[in-house]
């Protein structure tokens, strides 16, 4: 019972060890400009609550960044899970030469810094005349799609193939077979990716500030970099601006935690 207690107690401590960071920042965004840098810059409540700072977001670029990233995120969510899906689906199920070579190399493409690749991608946007735009879907896309793909086909290979073989008599064919009978039973692994792509591209800061430097293309962790004078930061309003675009991934994971949980222990236990 006791070491029950002292694990309970662990978990405890370390989840407020790992929450406290977001609280601090929800609280000093209640703080007054004065109160953050003062005497009560250490305090944990402040002694006069504002809203000033979320006030001035307002007035600023913060919500057309935002939709910026709703935008951006949620088609390349889309365009990846799609191509990912038939991709992971033909790798699990399809027999071919070089397959394992070829899921090796996917996957090594997700392993090259985003500081090497920047370079040729802004080139070629700037040849084509795509900076500032939302063409930045398809780099998005092409960082995502590896590990999209990689963690799809484990959830595919899962699935039993007498399922397939059955549907194969019934007269059914690839793509039936693949839309009616894989494509659900590997739903809580595409939830997942899904939801992991989403998340990534929306906390995706070099590329947006790279390809998108017009203030209207800004998306939102790129427009909380802009939230500065010529001489100091308004954390206030930075503080403020990371509540808000911290509140749709927040939702995201709230309400698909159990397909979240669901698919990353499905893809983790072999069949």
């Amino acid at each position: 019972m006791k070491s029950k207690k002292l694990l309970n107690i662990s978990i405890v401590l370390y989840l407020l060890i790992v929450i406290f960071p977001f609280i601090w920042v929800f609280l000093t965004s209640l703080k007054p400009e004065s109160a953050i840098w003062g005497d009560e810059a250490l305090k944990l409540f402040a002694d006069k609550i504002t809203f000033e700072h979320y006030q001035a977001l307002f007035r600023g670029n913060i919500f057309n960044a935002l939709k910026n990233s709703i935008i951006i995120s949620s088609v390349t969510t889309l365009y990846v899970t799609f191509v990912a899906a038939a991709c992971a689906y033909s790798i699990a199920r399809l027999k071919f030469k070089g397959k394992r070579i070829l899921l090796a190399v996917v996957l090594a493409t997700s392993m090259f810094p985003q500081m090497m690749v920047v370079g040729p991608i802004y080139r070629t946007f700037v040849d084509l005349g795509w900076t500032n735009s939302y063409h930045i879907v398809l780099p998005y896309s092409m960082i995502s799609l590896p590990i999209a793909i990689y963690t799809l086909v484990t959830h595919f290979a899962k699935v039993p193939k007498e399922m397939e073989e059955s549907a194969f008599i019934d007269g059914a064919s690839k793509i039936k077979t693949f839309v009616k009978i894989i494509f659900p039973l590997a739903l809580p692994g595409i939830f997942t990716s899904a939801i992991i792509t989403f998340i990534g591209v929306w906390n995706e800061f070099l590329l947006s500030m790279t390809l998108n430097a017009n203030e209207s293309y800004h998306t939102a962790p790129v427009a909380i970099s802009f939230l500065r004078g010529q001489f100091q930061i308004f954390w206030g309003q930075v503080t403020a601006a990371t509540v808000i675009v911290t509140i749709p991934t927040l939702i995201i994971v709230i309400l698909f935690q159990k397909q979240i949980i669901s698919g990353i222990t499905s893809g983790a236990v072999k069949g």
